[in-house]
Parts: C-alpha cells; sequence; structure tokens
C-alpha cells in the first residue's frame, strides 16, 4: 500500500490503519457503528454544527475493508441503505399533460426535502421513477429540494450532494492544488439529479428552477450543516444530455471526465461533459485558501 491513501476526502495512513485493526482486536465485541463512531471520535470527524460524520467514516471503512485492509465486524442486521434502496414504492400517478409558460405556473414553491417526511417518500418516488439513474440512499452531506406550482403539482427533483474527489478540469478552473482540494471539497457540491416531470411542456422552466434553486443553495447548506457552498459541479452524461439548460442557467462547460469513477476508480464507460456554477465572489480565493 502507498504511504497514504485518500478515502472519503482524509488521508488513512498505516498507523491509523494499525490503530483500526488495534480496536478490532482489542474489542472483538464492537459492532460497526462503535468502530466508526470511535474513528469519528479519534480523528475529531465532525461537520461545522458539531455531528459526528458516522457515515461518512462507516462508508470509509467498507471501502478499506473492499481493498483487504481490514476486517469489519459482522453485520448484525440487513444494510439500512440497502433495504431503503431496493425496497419498491408506488408509482405516482401522471396528471394530465401540462402545456404553459413559466409565469402561468404561479408562484412556484421550493422547499428543502426532511429525512422520514412524506415529501421525503414523494421525493424518491419520483426519482425512482423518472430519472434514468433513480434514487439511491445519500451519504453524507446533501440536500434535496422539491419543486411545486403555484396549485401544488410536484415540477421537479433536485438533489445535491458530495462532490467528486477528483475532477481534471474542475480543479484546473479553481486552480486548485491536492492539499486546498483536501482542505475545501465540502465547499463544493454536486448537483447529482435533476429531473423535471415528464408530463410538463413548459418552455425555459429547467433553467428557471436552476437558477432559482442556486440562488438560495449556499443559504440553505449554511444553515443545514454550518458552513457556505462556493461552487457547484454538475456531470452531463453526453450521448444522452446537450446540458443547453445548465449553460441557460449560467453555469459554465470546463472540460470533460475520461470516464472514471467520481473517486478515480477505474474507467466506468460514460464520458460526462463538467459544468460549473461559483456561487460566491471570489471563489477561488476561498477554496484555496
Amino acid at each position: 500500500m502507498p504511504t497514504e491513501l485518500i478515502l472519503q476526502g482524509r488521508a488513512v495512513s498505516e498507523a491509523d490503519l494499525a490503530q483500526i485493526r488495534a480496536w478490532r482486536a482489542e474489542h472483538p465485541c464492537w459492532n460497526r457503528t462503535r468502530l466508526s463512531r470511535t474513528l469519528c471520535a479519534l480523528w475529531g470527524w465532525r461537520n461545522e454544527v458539531g455531528r459526528l460524520k458516522d457515515m461518512a467514516a462507516r462508508s470509509l471503512l467498507l471501502k478499506l475493508e473492499a481493498r483487504g485492509l481490514i476486517e469489519l465486524p459482522p453485520r448484525q442486521h440487513p444494510s439500512v441503505n440497502d433495504r431503503r434502496n431496493h425496497r419498491p414504492l408506488a408509482p405516482v400517478r401522471a396528471p394530465a399533460s401540462l402545456r404553459a409558460s413559466v409565469a402561468s405556473l404561479g408562484a412556484l414553491s421550493v422547499a428543502t426535502v426532511s429525512a422520514g417526511s412524506a415529501e421525503a417518500t414523494l421525493f424518491r418516488a419520483l426519482l425512482q421513477q423518472h430519472h434514468y439513474l433513480g434514487h439511491r440512499n445519500c451519504v453524507g452531506e446533501n440536500l434535496k429540494y422539491l419543486v411545486r406550482d403555484g396549485q401544488g403539482r410536484p415540477l421537479a427533483c433536485l438533489l445535491f450532494g458530495s462532490a467528486a474527489w477528483q475532477c481534471q478540469p474542475r480543479d484546473a478552473f479553481i486552480g486548485w492544488s491536492p492539499e486546498a482540494r483536501r482542505r475545501h471539497l465540502s465547499r463544493v457540491t454536486n448537483n447529482t439529479r435533476f429531473v423535471l416531470l415528464p408530463w410538463l411542456h413548459v418552455p425555459r422552466l429547467a433553467s428557471h428552477l436552476l437558477r432559482l434553486v442556486t440562488r438560495r443553495l449556499s443559504r440553505d447548506w449554511q444553515e443545514r450543516y454550518g458552513h457556505p457552498i462556493h461552487l457547484v459541479e454538475t456531470f452531463v452524461e453526453r450521448d444522452r444530455f446537450g446540458g443547453t439548460s445548465y449553460r441557460a442557467a449560467g453555469w459554465t462547460r470546463v472540460g470533460a471526465t475520461t470516464g472514471r469513477g467520481r473517486n478515480g476508480s477505474a474507467p466506468q464507460g460514460a464520458v460526462k461533459e463538467v459544468y460549473l456554477l461559483p456561487l460566491s465572489a471570489g471563489f477561488r480565493q476561498r477554496l484555496s485558501a
């Protein structure tokens, strides 16, 4: 193994691996939750509002086990995430086709979606039904938005989550060094899902909603997680979409991916165009400080 391994935005050294193995030997009764929370406490791994980054630590431990570097305790219960991701949801009944202008939709409601709410169930069902990638449970900091029209009809779902660990066009655009990226990656978010519901025929609605949501995104992130967002990224699959709505909303195309996974893993096949939207003045200085 190299001297230093980067996972979940953390440097994992040989000493860290030795500590995890020692805990496993000294405390054979510890379950995975106890192990991940102890690791968070040791590293001081908390978000800006003081919560332990337990799910990020759990994901890191699973990746270490997959590489054969540690052995985790057996699962005591089936994975909650697997149950959530594969639990069938009742399909959302499609209303009549709607042909309208943005102005005729009335005052649009843009709401963040809280875990466990009825809106969260609707959000997940809509993505499962209408987004080509579906929806999997989110790990780490994320925000979900459900947009409705003036009559309360759902129009769109947008999901923002963890930024890619490595993305050469993005890093060059910012002027990031590896160390600056490690320090400030949490100030970048990825628009991982955006779906307009298929019964809508409203010109320029997609770009309008992107502008509407990104104007409030950093403020909402600050309220939820205790820190702002300075830059948003998204990856548009070249063979499927043209990125028209992102360009119309002021995003900048900065290059394309190589078809590798989001953490620099083996080639995945699909090449994606990289689009970026700065959310703060002096974002380069803020992300490189």
